[in-house]
């Protein structure tokens, strides 16, 4: 099974860093605006609700998060990981989504939203954007 991998410095905290990643409204802050938190886990919006992401929190801690989709024709099953670890207050992300059944066209183009996310997740934790990536309506770039 193929997996999409990323790896990128923040240069805050850790503590800046996993509430971005543990939480829906931390999600809602640098991927899609169109969050609705659940006692389990965040249903993520796009392009006006054509396509919602069920995500089910399923680890957290401030070096390990992750996530179980729960919904999406190519999405349902795999498994988002953010891998934590902070060197002289500075952050090392390694981001996981993981367990795709195969590298289809949809799989290539998420690789390639996935490095934008990251850079997004990034501006956010240091301060530098305000906006998640995706508004409800489509992207905020």
């Amino acid at each position: 099974m193929p997996d999409i991998r990323e790896l990128i410095p923040v240069d805050v905290s850790i503590a800046r860093v996993y509430p971005l990643v543990s939480s829906g409204e931390g999600l809602a802050k640098w991927w899609a605006e169109d969050a609705v938190v659940r006692p389990d886990g965040v249903d993520l919006g796009f392009f006006s609700r054509g396509t919602i992401y069920s995500l089910k929190l399923v680890r957290s801690t401030p070096e390990e998060t992750e996530w179980l989709c729960q919904s999406g024709k190519e999405w349902n099953g795999t498994r988002l990981r953010f891998l934590l670890s902070e060197t002289k207050g500075q952050t090392t992300l390694r981001f996981t989504h993981a367990n795709w059944e195969a590298e289809t066209d949809y799989f290539l183009s998420c690789n390639t939203t996935w490095g934008a996310l990251m850079f997004r997740l990034k501006a956010v934790a240091e301060g530098k954007a305000t906006a998640p990536l995706f508004s409800r309506t489509g992207w905020t770039l």
